[in-house]
């Protein structure tokens, strides 16, 4: 490989990340676990800060550390729904925010802050800089999951500190994402944000030059 791809191949990159949706409707069948640690893999090969691999991840797979999750979730959810009026309460009524119930195998992804790997290269000045490389390994993850024909779902509506705390994880570890993952009711290249009349994507990228 001279680091350079064909056409073909860049056409199919194209389309796998036009068809990676954020996807909260899924069947109950199982990932295999050849299947998910293939995915899982993407953490192995993502980028990060002064090669600090930062990322934590937790399988929440008992009954009671799910139901945890499930009940924070519907707790935020709660209060955004009391923050909308109008129109815009009614659709957010409406949309289906989470796949919880449904989605075979369920991962919180942490930020380990205090990390000694890498010795602060690069985060001495920026330390969110750890937090964005885990968030670039979730959005390998995301496309592998997609290449698989799995899809995933990031639930933000979530209180951090009330599940960090629910998991007993350290307390330098911070959340980045609660992520379930299985197999989609069914696939769409559109938002589903967009197709429920939520919000468009821009229609050009916003870049200035200076």
């Amino acid at each position: 490989m001279n680091g350079s791809y064909g056409p073909d191949f860049r056409a199919e990159l194209r389309d796998l990340m036009r068809w990676r949706r954020d996807v909260r409707r899924f069947r109950t069948d199982p990932v295999e676990a050849a299947v998910l640690n293939r995915c899982l893999h993407a953490f192995a090969l993502a980028p990060s800060v002064g090669l600090s691999e930062p990322w934590r991840l937790i399988r929440v797979e008992t009954a009671d550390a799910r139901a945890a999750a499930i009940a924070n979730f519907e707790a935020a959810n709660a209060t955004a729904l009391a923050g909308y009026d109008d129109e815009k309460a009614r659709l957010y009524a409406g949309l289906k925010l989470s796949g919880m119930r449904e989605a075979p195998v369920h991962l919180a992804v942490f930020c380990d802050e205090a990390t000694p790997k890498g010795a602060g290269l690069g985060a001495q000045t920026m330390a969110e800089t750890r937090a964005y490389s885990v968030v670039g390994a979730i959005s390998l993850l995301w496309l592998a999951a997609r290449a698989e024909g799995l899809g995933l779902g990031w639930v933000s509506i979530l209180d951090p500190v009330r599940l960090a705390r629910d998991l007993a994880v350290p307390d330098n570890w911070h959340l980045i994402g609660y992520l379930c993952l299985g197999w989609p009711e069914e696939c769409s290249d559109t938002p589903d944000l967009e197709r429920a009349g939520w919000e468009t994507r821009a229609p050009d990228l916003i870049m200035e030059i200076r």
